[in-house]
């Protein structure tokens, strides 16, 4: 099933992803792009946690949801599409919201998909409180971040009065499809920290800088 895949990264690293879980902390637009490509890679088990119920304005970027969804919890509906596709990963839906106390002791990566910046502190507490790194991930237009955090600490810098921009879906899917691959090869090994950002607004720009 994963031939194409072991061609890339062969098959010491397809065994290493089968013993592999991650947490995927919202399911809106990114952690719809997020849940599915991940849920395609041959993973051990992914969790998705997000308390938010589908609304009709989140179809247009939020793929894996439709009309008669509506009113549904987000994190189980994702859960149940993917299972029915991706048989040999277990997909966990977490009617929740995320804090730093979850009971989840076999986590090897967590990726954020919200656009709260507090989640995101929680977040950061809860990594490296259990020694786990983490993928940052943001869009707003045509701007995009995201970052892989281990042992640098996640800072805030924006106030509290900054308010979430509007969205593309080509640019969530972007930064989405950025974030997957970078958590691919953080779980195989291959990557450090790193963080990015990316303006498509005139011409595709990418500037990276390192901690």
């Amino acid at each position: 099933m994963y031939r194409r895949q072991i061609e890339a990264i062969g098959e010491k690293n397809q065994k290493i992803l089968a013993e592999k879980s991650v947490l995927i902390v919202g399911a809106g637009g990114l952690g719809n792009i997020l849940a599915t490509t991940i849920s395609c890679i041959g993973l051990k088990k992914i969790y998705i946690i997000d308390f938010d119920k589908i609304e009709i304005h989140n179809i247009h970027r939020q793929f894996q949801f439709y009309e008669e969804d509506c009113g549904q919890s987000k994190s189980i509906m994702l859960s149940e599409k993917l299972n029915k596709r991706c048989k040999d990963t277990e997909i966990i839906g977490l009617n929740k919201t995320f804090k730093n106390d979850l009971k989840i002791n076999d986590i090897d990566l967590i990726f954020d998909a919200t656009d709260n910046f507090d989640v995101r502190i929680e977040i950061d507490k809860f990594a490296k409180a259990h020694s786990i790194p983490w993928i940052y991930a943001s869009v707003e237009e045509f701007r995009g971040q995201v970052g892989v955090f281990k042992t640098t600490s996640f800072e805030i810098f924006a106030t509290k009065e900054h308010k979430v921009k509007g969205q593309f879906p080509p640019m969530v899917n972007l930064i989405g499809s950025i974030a997957s691959m970078l958590g691919l090869k953080v779980l195989i090994g291959e990557q450090e920290e790193i963080f990015y950002y990316i303006d498509f607004e005139k011409d595709l720009e990418i500037k990276k800088f390192k901690f």
